[in-house]
């Protein structure tokens, strides 16, 4: 599937730090509030990855998936992997209202293809990772939109949705720094940049392709995959995708 079992190595390293108490009695930075956010979005999207046989299981109506079992299946895996209960974050912090925006977007998602994933008789329903990230990151553009941004992207010969194609500053972060011989795998990238006429810190996570999606996005180079688009040609650990926070000063 598209972008399914995606690895961020040491980003949830970097989120462990706000587990501590010393972190959680100051407000997070923005670099630990970003990496929350991008956190609490792969959290969540594994889920909907575990769940593709039970998707597109064409003999079962309801599937289960609704917002709350989704959002508090993946806030049990944001839990595993950072340490953090999000009931400990301050709800009146900043890291604390775009979290809980971001938890909307989820259940709003949920909501939204519920007719669609429940429909017997239907096969592959196209309710893939990647279209779950998408949705996610526009409900969270409606809630949060003034004070924060959330975007999965990649470099722009593989990206998909053109609505997802990095802008210029993620063109030259992806290009000079992610895809750099010498760049730690794993190791996000992070400047205060602007982003159209207004100051932001901009944070880039990578994602690289593990086996999982390589049915998807790996070989042969141009055979079409379940979902119709061609296939990249990917190799396993390659760069596959980008989430992009941008917090708004």
């Amino acid at each position: 599937m598209s972008l399914r079992s995606l690895v961020s190595a040491g980003v949830a390293a970097a989120v462990l730090a706000l587990a501590t108490p010393s972190a959680r009695a100051a407000e997070p930075s923005d670099l630990e509030i970003a990496l929350g956010l991008s956190q609490l979005l792969q959290s969540a999207r594994a889920v909907v990855s575990a769940e593709q046989d039970l998707i597109n299981d064409p003999t079962r109506g309801d599937k289960g998936l609704t917002g709350d079992v989704v959002l508090a299946r993946g806030l049990e895996n944001f839990k595993q992997t950072t340490g953090i209960d999000v009931r400990t974050i301050d709800p009146g912090s900043r890291y604390g209202k775009l979290i809980d925006a971001e938890m909307n977007a989820i259940r709003n998602t949920m909501a939204d293809v519920q007719s669609s994933i429940n429909k017997q008789g239907l096969g592959f329903k196209g309710f893939v990772p990647a279209v779950f990230g998408r949705m996610v990151t526009e409900h969270f553009q409606q809630l949060a939109g003034r004070d924060a941004a959330i975007k999965v992207t990649a470099p722009p010969e593989i990206v998909r949705n053109r609505k997802a194609l990095p802008d210029e500053f993620e063109i030259e972060a992806i290009r000079t720094k992610l895809l750099a011989a010498d760049w730690q795998t794993g190791k996000v990238y992070a400047l205060d940049a602007k982003k159209g006429n207004r100051d932001a810190y901009r944070v880039l996570v990578p994602e690289y392709y593990t086996q999982g999606c390589l049915s998807c996005h790996g070989g042969p180079k141009g055979e079409l995959d379940i979902t119709g688009y061609p296939k990249e040609g990917g190799k396993l650990g390659d760069l596959g995708g980008v989430i992009s926070v941008t917090l708004y000063r």
